[in-house]
């Protein structure tokens, strides 16, 4: 008998499901940079800083900071951890829609 994934309840929000969704079809690369990430998600700046804060302070993404000339930029992408939860949270939803969950 398999175990039955569970929900992770950070990934869980819609939002965060985009983001954590994005990123990790973006995992090969080296990250996304927070306007792509917003745009591709649909938030807005505050929205988008305070959802990364909250997956980050999960372990799931790591941000990084630089500048381009004189222009700062940050980057998000997601962890080993978070690839994990992402994965386990994915087979929680198969597992809801196929009846199993």
């Amino acid at each position: 008998m398999r175990q039955v994934a569970k929900a992770d309840e950070i990934i869980h929000q819609s939002l965060r499901l985009r983001i954590m969704a994005a990123l990790h079809a973006a995992r090969a690369d080296e990250g996304m940079e927070f306007n792509r990430l917003k745009a591709l998600v649909g938030a807005t700046d505050g929205n988008l800083g305070s959802h990364l804060g909250t997956l980050e302070g999960a372990g799931y993404i790591a941000l990084t900071k630089d500048f381009v000339g004189k222009k700062p930029r940050t980057r998000a992408a997601i962890t080993r951890a978070g690839e994990r939860a992402f994965r386990e949270h994915r087979d929680y939803l198969r597992d809801v829609i196929e009846g199993g969950g």
